[in-house]
This record gives C-alpha cells, structure tokens and sequence, in this order.
C-alpha cells in the first residue's frame, strides 16, 4: 500500500500506532505534532531506519489557520502530493457546564471539529487528484456525551456529522470515514483503579483495547473498504451495547 499519508496528533498514542501500522504497510508517513517534539522525531527516526526519506515531521499548533495551512502545504509538497489524511489531534480534558469558559470551548471544538473541517478543505485537491480518503478518529461519547465533558463530546459529535457531510461534498473522488474508539487507553490525567474498573465491567469484553485496535480499523478504511464512504466504524469492545 503505497500511500502518503498526513497524521496529525501523530507523535503519541493512537496516533503513533497509526503511524507504525501504515508505515509497515508501505506508506510514507508526515507525522504532525504541537508539543511533543521527542516523541515525533523519535518516532519519525524509527520509521525512517526501517525505510530511508519514508517519514516526516511537522510542528504546528491547528489552531493557528496560517500554521494550519502551512501543514497543509508542506504535506502536499512532500512524496508528489497527499492520499490520505487522518485527523487524529484532539483535546480532551473535562468542563464543568458551570464554569466552561470561551477559551475552553474554542481549544476543544478548535482540535477535534475546526482543524480537521479545514485541513480537509485545503487537502481537498491533492486528495481529490489521487481518489484518496480521509479518516476521522471520533469517540463513542459524540452518540452519548460523556458526563463531565460536555463540550469535549458535543466537538465529537460535530466530527461524526462532518464525516457524513464531508462523504456527500467530497464523493466520488474522496472517500470519507471514520473509526470511533471506546476505551483504548486510559486519560493522561489519573483515573482511580474503581474508575477503571467500574469502566470495564460495562465492556462485554471486560477489557480495555489498545491502540492497534484503532489503527487496524483505519488501515482497513484506507485499504479495503473501496466502496464506503460516510461510515463510522465503533471500536469499543461492545461498550455501546449497555445503556
């Protein structure tokens, strides 16, 4: 699978696995990233010892349009232009309906609904001049907002309703879907052990998945799944299943 694919949050974490999954399946890979600098040239070193000029990075904050645009640009100048694009960066930390703040709101629908609308808009062309595709990493929290994060949920929600708007504007030539996680890996901010457990026990699988999980999901929405476009595959070890 030949492709050049943009990742964004892609230093760490699911991104990261992506990176490793559809790197090992031929594909050049740009690796966005805003803070995480030794996790992404780390990263992007490993990948290009496995396979020589294979790996890029790029340092950008989304939320700034003209760093946003120059991501944009330089990806589709690196490898002769952009297959796929994977939007992937998001925020997440919880907003206490109460106190949420305008900044709050703008960083959290900023990196998980405005940078992935418009970075599609300015891929649009070179993923329409390669018939590519975009996949969209969503959460099982845009159907059912997960209490205390409110404004986190409603920005995954807009992402979902994007990924069916984007497949209608963008078809034929732009296949659009995307992959919603369950519980992969647990927050960077701690979680007591009866949260965690109190989590799993509303698994059917009665555990937690893992970032492969979601990167075999994009590498089969990239790969084999020709004939989709404004799906969204839930990965989530049946959790959506109870209440």
């Amino acid at each position: 699978m030949q492709k050049n694919i943009l990742i964004t949050g892609a230093a760490k974490r699911i991104g990261a696995a992506c990176a490793r999954l559809l790197h090992s399946e031929g594909s050049n890979i740009v690796l966005h990233y805003r803070s995480s600098r030794e996790d992404a040239l780390q990263l992007c070193d490993e990948l290009n010892q496995k396979r020589p000029d294979s790996a890029k990075t790029i340092q950008a904050d989304l939320l700034n349009m003209h760093e946003l645009a120059a991501v944009a640009r330089e990806a589709a100048s690196a490898w002769g232009g952009i297959h796929v694009l994977v939007n992937n960066a998001s925020a997440f930390y919880p907003t206490a309906v109460t106190d949420v703040t305008e900044q709050q709101w703008d960083d959290l629908l900023g990196s998980n609904l405005k940078a992935p609308f418009f970075l599609a808009k300015a891929l649009s062309e070179t993923l329409s001049d390669h018939n590519g595709c975009i996949v969209n990493i969503v959460d099982i929290h845009a159907e059912r907002g997960l209490k205390g994060y409110p404004v986190y949920s409603i920005a995954k929600a807009g992402l979902a309703a994007m990924t069916r708007v984007l497949a209608k504007e963008l078809g034929p030539d732009v296949r659009v879907n995307a992959v919603s996680p369950g519980a992969i890996l647990w927050p960077e901010s701690e979680l007591s052990e009866q949260d965690k457990a109190e989590i799993l026990q509303r698994i059917i699988l009665k555990r937690r998945g893992e970032p492969l999980d979601i990167a075999k999901a994009v590498l089969f929405l990239i790969k084999d799944a020709d004939y989709m476009t404004g799906q969204i595959l839930t990965v989530d070890g049946g959790r959506t299943l109870f209440c």
